[in-house]
């Protein structure tokens, strides 16, 4: 993100007032219950929230709102600024913020005097989130949580900075306080200056031109953000990791496209150490947010859904070409953990889980040498040696996180054990350790249902089912999937997030987007036309509420505080506009919708100099300039047998290929007239050409072959 020259002088003035360093409580299920019902010294405006996150500030003694026009008019009147924070139920940063200063009565005095004090979730709000991130990393370089600002009543930024201590915090409210009862004007000067900065970033988007899509640029992306990869330990060359499943994901099909073995070797090299390393939780099952080391070994203790979720996918389709069973066993471990940990009683999933409990982050999760003693017995040794339990990888408190830096095979072999042998000890020493580690204070969960990670959960689990045939991934996909539609729309309209009682009407092109690719996903699946049907909605309520002149569409609808946006960059989510181009494409060439095609074409050729320059934040992009450099495949199955056929198909993995089937006569468009009551055929197509119908997999795989696919070379096919 290129920083303007016009914002310097900003950037100066920030510069000298900021004398911050840019750098819990646990909280029941039940919380909106127990604050309503509790007995507490100071009562706030988020007391009728419903957001987690917002009700674990209801009682702090600062007069928090809720984001709201009658905020900022208030602030207008008063001619006070904004303290504006931001952040979400399970940052431990926010919770230490929290305690040393929104709860503190001297910091609440000043902030209550001086300013309107409003709290965002931003998982509720990412809108509000992007808006003043951006305007954060505009100013310093990055972002985080938590984020807090300071702004004019017209929602315009003069301060943005993350976790404060108490007296940092109470200096730069002085400062900006004094200096806007000195000076309004010349701070609204400054705040224009940066405003119109963070809609520029916005803007830039609808203003490139469109490139030629070729094999070249996308080779050039890769080879340029190859320099960046770690190939010892995986990942890119950081100091904090964070997975980005979307990424390897992509990168697994250039591997397979292009028959790139290194590309394949770095994504199998990152899951490797990413499945060993404490990034993982090997006692419960599921990925914490990121590493704060390059080795993978200290996580931030957070687990969010849509990490997991999303990791599903990726080893799912990994384990297509290599058949590791170490990657069987993380989804499998990792979907005993999203069901036993993170789903509510009627089917969705919650949003996260903390990383702290009772105040200290990761504690219900670490170990001490006297606890793995007493609870493994003669087996103590044998697990220190495999967990690395020594000396000199103590974290905190005398405690341990687990890692290892070897596999089950390797291990053995060195200390002279069989694999099967092992194997079983492994699997009892995490039954005793979890079930030890159920009899501690878990940490709180946030219990917010997000329409768009619950819908990236529902392509995990359809992944799965593909890969392993496991009929438990595909019913909790549909099981999802009918949750959403029972409780994440409102009045007939979808909505981003669902608390009971929420009377939240905001929703997001990625909520839609999103969405629309789950149901494409359980359709192809599951052959239910009700979930193309759901898709084509989805699709279209979208093309209509987020359309815009440069062929991109909006993330948002905008009022008078927040802008319009157009995003295209790959977060820890996917982009919404690179999914939105992928279910535009994948509909375009089931139903042969060329209007779909020729948009889903154009959007792809205005990131195509970004990709090349910038491949680490345009992954599913790189999805869909694969897409059209390279050949795509259409495999349609029609007749009574189709399900069974398109499920063989599943097993293996066909990058570019379009996998779809109907067990009936059908007007789409890819099963028009190849009906026969009879028998069954599949039918193979790339660009417009196809093969003569034959009636199996293997015979399909080989016309693909006939066609010039070259995956197949590296792709194994298993017995599942």
């Amino acid at each position: 993100m290129k920083m303007r020259s016009y914002l310097i002088i900003t950037l100066l003035f920030i510069g000298f007032l900021n004398s911050c360093k840019e750098s819990n409580k646990e909280h029941s299920q039940d919380l909106s219950s127990s604050h309503e019902n509790g007995n507490y010294e100071f009562t706030n405006e988020l007391i009728h929230e419903t957001s987690p996150y917002l009700l674990q500030h209801a009682h702090n003694p600062v007069n928090w709102k809720p984001w709201s026009q009658e905020a900022f008019k208030e602030a207008e009147n008063k001619g006070v600024l904004v303290v504006l924070s931001v952040g979400y139920s399970t940052c431990h940063w926010c919770h230490v913020m929290e305690e040393e200063s929104f709860e503190d009565l001297e910091v609440a005095n000043l902030m209550n005097a001086k300013f309107v004090s409003i709290k965002v979730d931003r998982e509720e709000r990412p809108d509000l989130d992007m808006v003043y991130q951006t305007a954060l990393q505009l100013v310093n370089g990055t972002g985080g949580w938590p984020m807090n600002a300071i702004i004019l009543p017209d929602g315009s930024p003069i301060y943005l900075g993350t976790y404060s201590t108490k007296e940092e915090w109470k200096n730069i409210l002085t400062k900006f306080s004094t200096e806007y009862e000195a000076n309004p004007e010349k701070m609204k000067e400054y705040a224009t200056m940066l405003a119109n900065g963070v809609q520029e970033v916005y803007e830039q988007p609808a203003k490139q031109l469109a490139n030629e899509i070729s094999k070249t640029k996308i080779i050039n992306g890769i080879s340029t953000w190859s320099n960046s990869w770690d190939r010892e330990w995986g990942g890119n060359t950081e100091q904090q990791k964070f997975i980005i499943p979307a990424n390897l994901n992509m990168l697994l099909e250039y591997a397979v496209l292009e028959q790139d073995k290194n590309a394949q070797d770095f994504v199998f090299k990152t899951l490797d150490k990413v499945s060993q390393g404490g990034i993982y939780d090997h006692i419960g099952g599921g990925f914490f947010r990121y590493s704060t080391d390059p080795k993978w070994k200290v996580p931030h203790f957070e687990k969010m859904l849509y990490d997991n979720a999303q990791m599903l996918s990726v080893l799912s389709n990994a384990y297509k070409l290599n058949a590791n069973n170490t990657y069987k066993s993380l989804i499998e471990d990792t979907f005993h953990f999203l069901t036993s940990e993170m789903k509510n009683p009627e089917g969705g999933y919650f949003s996260a889980m903390d990383a702290d409990t009772n105040g200290e982050e990761g504690i219900y999760y670490i170990w001490s040498i006297e606890e793995l003693k007493s609870v493994l017995n003669t087996d103590y040794e044998l697990f220190a040696k495999f967990f690395n339990i020594n000396d000199g990888e103590v974290w905190e408190h005398s405690s341990f996180v687990l890692y290892t830096t070897e596999s089950i095979a390797e291990f053995s072999k060195n200390n002279s054990i069989s694999q099967s042998e092992f194997s079983i000890k492994l699997k009892k020493w995490k039954e005793t350790l979890y079930d030890a580690r159920q009899l501690r204070d878990k940490p709180s969960r946030d219990y917010k249902i997000i329409t768009s990670w619950n819908a990236l959960l529902i392509d995990g689990l359809v992944d799965a089912y593909k890969t392993f045939n496991d009929e438990r991934y595909l019913n909790e996909a549909k099981l999802i999937f009918n949750y959403l539609k029972d409780h994440n729309y409102k009045n007939g309209e979808l909505v981003h997030s669902y608390t009971a009682n929420s009377d939240q009407k905001e929703v997001f092109l990625e909520d839609y987007a999103f969405l629309a690719k789950a149901a494409i996903s359980l359709y192809e699946v599951t052959l239910n036309i009700d979930y193309l049907k759901e898709a084509n909605k989805l699709i279209g309520s979208a093309l209509t509420t987020y359309k815009s002149k440069s062929g991109l569409f909006y993330y948002n609808l905008p009022n008078d505080l927040v802008p319009r946006m157009i995003n295209t960059t790959d977060g820890v989510i996917p982009s919404a506009n690179a999914i939105m181009a992928q279910n535009l494409f994948k509909i375009g060439h089931l139903e042969y919708n060329t209007s779909y095609l020729n948009n889903a074409k154009s959007m792809t050729s205005l990131v195509v100099d970004d990709f090349e320059n910038y491949a680490l934040n345009y992954g599913s992009w790189g999805t869909l300039l694969l897409n059209h450099a390279y050949p795509y495949y259409e495999i349609a199955v029609v007749g009574e047998q189709a399900k069974n056929l398109v499920q063989e198909l599943g097993g293996f993995y066909l990058a570019n290929t379009l996998v779809v089937g109907s067990e009936r006569s059908s007007d789409i468009s890819l099963f028009k007239d190849r009906y026969d009551a009879d028998d069954t055929f599949v039918y193979v197509c790339q660009n417009n050409t196809c093969k003569l119908p034959v009636t199996s997999t293997i015979e399909a795989i080989g016309q693909m072959k006939s066609f010039g696919y070259q995956g197949l070379e590296t792709t194994q096919k298993f017995s599942k």
